[in-house]
């Protein structure tokens, strides 16, 4: 445990920059295992086209819709709730603390980085259809026009719904992201469904239609659809609009209190309408048992704005939370939760939740900014030595983050590091953190 007296001395000096990284530390962080996912899956299925489409591999060219639906079920699924949910129990349950840390540490990474299988899914999926379009065209005379038609149209929707989740659409343009991608996708589903059925249910030899149930029933892609479209409902069967009291404590921050406890880890969406613009938050909570819980909403675009402007009493939420990386701290004896300004809202319930997890907080003017509710249960509910706030204009100026990092990884005597920071705080401390040879965690823009 890190003496009192120890993280005084600490959070009293003044540090000097930071050096520039090296170029091999830069691109094993650039090369993280989202990346290493997204590859593998989009070689593997680029290889297979590859064989199909000089015919050495004849399966896929028979059933190529089920390459197409399979790679697009998995893509789905990577993004639902319920398994990602389900994943984090698993891991959690069966490898807290007991297999060796670099196990634990790769447990972590896979749970945070499902999203390149997701990406590297969808994107073959796509491929995969571009493909079974092409066979269409050269069998022409075979196939019915409809099912051509289907096949344009389930195309265009895919493209459409790829395009927009591109990272600079997705970062940059949240709005028209969530239109984009989730309508298209809505509607690519009802087109990928008639495409399914109309193109298993035509008959290329004798040229007419075969409209059995049984027959359907028994087609690979007719049922990677029907689990798609499951795991596309489940999240939204889960929507509700709830009661929500607003506390403003300055023009920077907007904290959000909802009824229910929450265990560590969720992440919450919250929309003022039932279908659009959801934002996703880190969950306050002091627990299961708590009662209640809140959300840390830093003032930036207009969704947040709108909270200040024109305070909600009800919003719509997804009952069903999402997890996050913290929600594996539980694998770790013990840790360090790093964060600056609202990424106190992903941090906190980590340290309120687990007296083994350490939390620094670097912000500015920070019990004024995030107001009384919030520091108010990091002073009453947090042991004295489990934390240390930097209010960076009350020292002055930022700290040296490394600096306090590793003295306080060595005293706290911690396993790892969980950071939530912005783009380049999160890169400083992740380089610095990979060069001291601690191991880290660090942010993810992939939800």
């Amino acid at each position: 445990m890190a003496p009192t007296s120890f993280l005084t001395r600490l959070a009293q000096k003044k540090f000097s920059k930071k050096k520039q990284t090296s170029r091999c530390i830069q691109f094993g962080l650039w090369f993280n295992t989202y990346r290493s996912f997204f590859i593998f899956v989009l070689t593997v299925n680029t290889l297979g086209i590859l064989l199909a489409g000089v015919k050495i591999w004849t399966y896929p060219r028979k059933y190529t819709g089920a390459f197409v639906v399979g790679n697009l079920f998995t893509a789905i699924l990577m993004r639902n709730e319920l398994f990602g949910r389900i994943l984090y129990l698993i891991v959690n349950t069966l490898f807290a603390k007991w297999p060796p840390l670099w196990f634990r540490l790769g447990c972590t990474s896979v749970l945070q980085h499902l999203g390149g299988i997701h990406s590297g899914c969808a994107t073959s999926g796509f491929l995969w259809l571009i493909f079974k379009v092409v066979l269409i065209f050269l069998q022409y005379r075979d196939n019915h026009v409809v099912v051509l038609m289907f096949g344009v149209l389930t195309t265009i929707l895919v493209t459409i719904s790829i395009a927009s989740a591109f990272p600079w659409i997705r970062n940059t343009h949240h709005n028209v992201f969530e239109r984009q991608h989730r309508f298209a996708g809505w509607v690519g589903i009802v087109s990928t469904w008639m495409f399914v059925v109309l193109g298993d249910s035509y008959d290329l030899e004798a040229h007419e239609w075969n409209m059995d149930g049984s027959h359907l029933g028994k087609q690979q892609d007719f049922w990677f659809v029907a689990g798609m479209t499951l795991f596309v409902l489940i999240p939204w069967l889960c929507t509700r609009e709830v009661e929500v009291e607003v506390e403003i404590p300055s023009s920077k921050v907007v904290v959000l209190r909802f009824e229910r406890g929450m265990q560590q880890g969720l992440l919450a969406r919250i929309s003022r309408s039932s279908v659009m613009e959801y934002h996703a938050f880190g969950i306050i909570s002091e627990g299961k048992k708590s009662g209640v819980h809140y959300l840390i909403c830093g003032v930036q675009g207009d969704f947040t704005r709108s909270l200040v402007e024109d305070p909600p009493k009800r919003v719509w939420t997804r009952q069903l939370k999402f997890a996050g990386v913290s929600n594996t701290s539980c694998l770790y004896r013990r840790g360090i939760r790093v964060c600056t300004g609202t990424g106190l809202g992903s941090a906190l319930s980590t340290c309120l939740q687990n007296p083994n997890w350490f939390l620094i907080w670097i912000g500015s003017d920070q019990e004024k900014t995030i107001g009384p509710t919030i520091s108010g249960l990091i002073y009453t509910k947090l042991n004295p030595d489990q934390y240390l706030l930097w209010d960076s204009k009350a020292r002055g100026g930022r700290p040296d983050v490394m600096k306090l990092i590793k003295e306080t990884y060595v005293s706290w005597n911690a396993e790892v590091i969980f950071i939530t920071s912005n783009w380049q705080g999160n890169k400083d401390m992740m380089e610095g953190c990979k060069e001291a040879g601690i191991p880290a965690i660090g942010t993810l823009w992939d939800f």
